[in-house]
């Protein structure tokens, strides 16, 4: 374990981790908050029957630099160091920023969607160096308090999220500003834990500490063949948590009457509360049994925003979608470091590369299914066309976002089996070892 006398400042590096995540986490819900004022600046007066694919692919990108990033710099943290990783994640969250305001100004509509493209990337990767960071330090420094570290940990990532909601909404309805200046403020936390990372040093991960050279550590994934359920796993996870986190901005305020970024901030703020007991929980049910349980609630919230048609039927359904997918990610993070200990940073990189990956295919899709249920209800391209803003519209852009949110509330039930079966296999487990021991002794 990393204590104060083995030259880490644990308490330091844990609250850099904190705000690295923190930073992730604006940049994700100012980008989603953004995005309507994006795709109608930018999409709508060029491609307006593709513009609800188009703004979910880009949105997409920003996981697919996660992806990638994660994938590199995960079985490498320990050569690069943790540190250096860290500021990279500093300077993406910079330099990402600053490209999707620029893209406006790159000349034609090609241009321009490719710089707003690569911008989104580039914020990708900051997100990709910050989790192949903060998760196996945050495990180094408390190997013996994994989920509810993790889970104390991925608070802050609602708390971004809560944050940058907020903000968005500051920003469009109060002072009403355009979406740049929104964008911009990613900035601010990324130049603060970028320049406090330089103070400190940071620990090895545990499969160092644990003394799995590389080769190892690389390896360990492959001679164990059960690890590869938990990224299977992560696949679904993720696309019942952040898939509809992305979108219901341009979903849900089509047919909630109130702006759908309000939603996310809602469950976000139960989110970050929840996580601080998930020591406790994990104790009572186990990390498979907390994850069984959680799919119920989680399908049901899905299932019900794509129903919502008022302030209130959305909080209802928000609260249980909240309550379901609250432990998804950092519960399944610490599952698979608790069983893979000597795969570091590589096995929880995969995780995230996983889910990542998952959500750079399933986002565009959610925005194809979109698209084409709100031509599907105003009766074809010319009639969607002819529609002018008004009821007529608002009820075929509400069919839309029925139809898109429907599609992602299968995945919790499909969750549901998966964790029951993975729950029950190794409680049946554990009792044969148990009653070979007895038997033994």
């Amino acid at each position: 374990m990393c204590v104060e006398g083995d030259g880490y400042n644990r308490k330091a590096i844990f609250w850099i981790c904190v705000l690295a995540l923190f930073t992730a986490a604006l940049s994700f819900s100012l980008r989603t908050g953004a995005s309507g004022a994006i795709k109608a600046a930018l999409l709508d007066p060029v491609v307006p029957l593709q513009s609800g694919e188009l703004i979910a692919a880009a949105l997409g990108n920003s996981f697919l630099g996660f992806a990638l990033s994660l994938l590199v710099i995960s079985p490498l943290l320990d050569i690069i160091g943790a540190k250096r990783v860290i500021l990279l994640a500093s300077v993406c969250f910079i330099a990402g920023p600053i490209l999707i305001i620029l893209s406006p100004n790159a000349g034609g509509f090609d241009a321009v969607y490719m710089l707003l493209s690569v911008g989104m990337v580039v914020c990708g990767i900051g997100w990709g160096a910050t989790e192949a960071a903060i998760n196996p330090v945050t495990a180094s420094l408390y190997p013996d308090e994994k989920t509810h570290r993790l889970n104390v940990l991925h608070a802050w990532w609602p708390a971004g999220l809560v944050v940058g909601g907020l903000v968005s909404l500051a920003l469009f309805s109060e002072l009403e500003l355009g979406w740049q200046p929104l964008i911009a403020l990613i900035c601010v936390p990324g130049v603060i834990f970028g320049g406090w990372a330089l103070t400190q040093k940071f620990p090895k991960t545990e499969s160092t500490n644990l003394g799995v050279p590389f080769r190892q550590m690389f390896a360990e994934p492959f001679k164990r063949p059960t690890f590869w359920i938990f990224p299977a796993i992560m696949i679904l996870t993720a696309s019942a948590e952040l898939a509809p986190g992305s979108w219901v901005d341009i979903a849900l305020t089509q047919t909630v009457g109130m702006p759908g970024i309000l939603v996310l901030v809602y469950v976000s703020a139960i989110m970050f509360v929840m996580r601080h007991f998930a020591g406790a929980l994990d104790r009572r049910f186990s990390d498979m049994g907390l994850l069984w349980v959680c799919t119920v609630p989680a399908a049901i919230g899905l299932y019900g925003l794509s129903l919502a048609s008022s302030p209130f039927t959305a909080i209802i359904a928000a609260t249980l979608w909240a309550i379901g997918v609250c432990y998804m990610w950092p519960t399944m993070l610490a599952a698979a470091a608790r069983r893979y200990p000597r795969s570091g940073p590589w096995g929880i990189g995969i995780l995230g590369f996983a889910a990542a990956m998952a959500i750079y295919f399933v986002l565009p899709q959610i925005g194809k299914i979109y698209d084409r249920a709100k031509l599907d209800k105003a009766g074809g391209e010319d009639a969607f066309a002819a529609l002018q803003p008004g009821a007529e519209l608002q009820q075929v852009l509400g069919f839309a976002a029925e139809q898109s949110f429907q599609a992602i509330a299968i995945i919790p039930v499909v969750l549901f089996f998966i964790f029951g079966a993975v729950f029950f296999a190794e409680r049946g487990a554990r009792a044969r070892a148990s009653e070979a021991q007895e038997a033994a002794s």
